[in-house]
This record gives C-alpha cells, sequence and structure tokens, in this order.
C-alpha cells in the first residue's frame, strides 16, 4: 500500500481522502477516527466539505449502540464517576467505550484546556477505550457545536457505547438531550437546599439521577438528599410515560452504587427498546440534527451573501445611531436576499 494511501490522502496531495479516511474509521482506527472528527469540528470550509463526505460514507456500518450523556454542575465528580462508570461497563464483554467529554472554552480568548484524558488515567490506558476532549466553542447547549457528529463517527468505529460529559453549566445542557439515549444528572448531598441550584429543565431531562461523592458527606446528609430528590421528581412531569428516574446513591472512590447505575441504564434501554421507543427517539435526534444544520448553513450562506456583505455594516450603523430600528434592520436585510411572497 502507498504512503498516500496509509494516510488516507489523496495521490498527488490534495487533502485526505473521504472514502479511504471513512474505510479506516470503520476498521477502528484510532488514528483516523481522531483526524475525521478534527475534519468534523473544524470551521474551515474545505474541510467541512471533507468531513460530510466522511460520514455519509460512515454510514454504511451501522453499531447498536448505546448514548449516556452525564451532566450535572461544576466540580460534581463527572470525570472520575465516568472512568469508574466505564470500568464497570468494560466487565461486560465485548463492550467498546468512546468518551466525548467537552471542556468550556474561554469567551476571550476561544481556548481550552482539553485535560480530560489526565484526569482518566486508567482509561485512557485502555485499547477498547476511546477519548476525545473537545472545546464547546463557545456554544451554549453544555456540548460541543459538533458532537453529535462525533457519535456517529465513534459508532462507525465500533465503540457500542458513548458516554458524552458535558461542560455542566446550567440550564443550557438541556441540548445533550437531542443527542443521546440516557441522561444521567450528578447531584451533590447538601442540607437539602442545593435543589436550588438544579434548574427544573435539567431535572426533567434526566433519566436516572446520582447523589455523588457520598463517602465524603455524613450519613443524615446523603438521607435529606435523597428524599429532596425524590420528592423534586415526583412533581416533575415524566420524560418518558414507561420510565420513573431512580436517584442512587454513589461514589467513585469506594466504587458503591457504580454498578447499580450501570444496571439501571441497561434496564432504561431494554424497556424503551421493547416498546420501540429507543428507535423512535433516534430518529427524532435525527430530525432536530437535521433541522439544526440548515439553520446553520442558512446563517452562514446569508451572512457570505455579497449583498449582505456590502450593506450590513451601514444597517448596522443606522441601528446603533437609531435612525432605523432592529426590526425594520434585520427585515431590510433579509429581503435584500430572500423576497416576500405577494
Amino acid at each position: 500500500m502507498s504512503r498516500s494511501a496509509q494516510e488516507g490522502t489523496r495521490p498527488g496531495g490534495g487533502g485526505p481522502d473521504p472514502a479511504e479516511l471513512a474505510a479506516r474509521v470503520m476498521a477502528g482506527e484510532r488514528s483516523a477516527l481522531s483526524r475525521a472528527i478534527t475534519l468534523v469540528e473544524s470551521s474551515r470550509s474545505e474541510h467541512q466539505a471533507l468531513a460530510h463526505g466522511i460520514l455519509d460514507k460512515c454510514l454504511e456500518k451501522q453499531t447498536s449502540s448505546l448514548r449516556i450523556g452525564i451532566t450535572g454542575s461544576p466540580g460534581a465528580g463527572k470525570s472520575t464517576l465516568i472512568e469508574a462508570l466505564g470500568a464497570e461497563i468494560l466487565r461486560d464483554t465485548g463492550n467498546r467505550l468512546a468518551v466525548l467529554t467537552i471542556d468550556p472554552s474561554s469567551a476571550r480568548s476561544g481556548g481550552s484546556i482539553l485535560g480530560d484524558k489526565a484526569r482518566m488515567e486508567q482509561l485512557a490506558g485502555r485499547k477498547e477505550v476511546f477519548i476525545r476532549p473537545s472545546p464547546s466553542s463557545g456554544h451554549l447547549g453544555g456540548t460541543s457545536p459538533r458532537t453529535h457528529e462525533a457519535i456517529l463517527l465513534c459508532e462507525a468505529a465500533g465503540y457500542n457505547i458513548v458516554l458524552v460529559e458535558t461542560v455542566g453549566v446550567g440550564q443550557s445542557e438541556i441540548s445533550v438531550d437531542a443527542m443521546v439515549d440516557y441522561i444521567l444528572l450528578l447531584v451533590l448531598p447538601g442540607s437539602g437546599d442545593e435543589l436550588q441550584g438544579i434548574k427544573r429543565g435539567i431535572m426533567e431531562i434526566a433519566d436516572g439521577i446520582v447523589l455523588a461523592k457520598t463517602d465524603q458527606a455524613t450519613e443524615k446528609s446523603v438521607m435529606l438528599s435523597l428524599s429532596a430528590l425524590d420528592s423534586a421528581l415526583a412533581l416533575l412531569q415524566k420524560k418518558h410515560d414507561i420510565w420513573k428516574p431512580s436517584v442512587i446513591p454513589a461514589s467513585s472512590v469506594t466504587g458503591d452504587g457504580i454498578r447499580d447505575i450501570w444496571k439501571n441504564i441497561r434496564t432504561f434501554a431494554a424497556e424503551l427498546s421493547e416498546k420501540g421507543l429507543f428507535a423512535e427517539n433516534r430518529k427524532k435526534q435525527l430530525h432536530l440534527l437535521l433541522r439544526s444544520q440548515v439553520e446553520e448553513l442558512l446563517l452562514k450562506t446569508f451572512y457570505d451573501h455579497p449583498d449582505i456583505r456590502t450593506s450590513l455594516h451601514s444597517v448596522i450603523e443606522a441601528v446603533e445611531e437609531q435612525r432605523l430600528s432592529p426590526f425594520s434592520g434585520a427585515k431590510a436585510l433579509v429581503e435584500r436576499i430572500i423576497r416576500p411572497p405577494r
């Protein structure tokens, strides 16, 4: 095999060959998977064109998978729980685990620490595990703008369990619900008022709740927190008619509750699959992904349009000087490209 074929590049240069790189991804090559995700996450138009070709080709390989979202406030112990839960998942023979971690990007520099591999040393050293840290890039959903596409690539590479760790920033976390099957919310024990820091929207999308770091709390504090969480769940509308979220006390240090978490996740998947809701939810997610991509492409195409480029500055100036309302300015810009029907 030629060097260009080995590297997944077109003979004579010109960037990676989408079909070749997709074939390497589907063969389970970690380096190819990393490169494909890098292309997906890139904002450069030439990289996006390559990424689309790779994604379309990777649809040829369908892996029966389970996608799990891990969310909770910063400091709740998401990374340590993922390491403990990952070890439990790998006890089941044949499982291959992909961990997609999202680090918050600086609003000023756009930079991100991307240190989750360092925090998950035991998982990172296992050949059946793939860990990919990604910057949030300012995306207000607790995830990266390209998390869903990265999930699809991991599944094409043969990873049947995908864990997605969100940034942990509050209400905006709910967008992870559009890309995973099961959402695990981590809450720390407290004096009973810790629920004040949890937004209602986060509680409503949770399929399971973990009362984390119980080894660091008193028995009384744990019991109060469990009671408060159970009471809160009883007041919320059920996400799935056939499923009631459980509250599981756990410690990543002692291992208490970790097996119960994995058992709860598997039971959830089995019960929803039996009713056909698992596949139905996946279809809804693809529908939402399609719509979000249409909106993103429309927005980019709009601002790249030559008529908008030449007139945007003057319209912004008129709005800032209050000679034109923002609503009229927006309408005028849109109608330069899209004429309203008569």
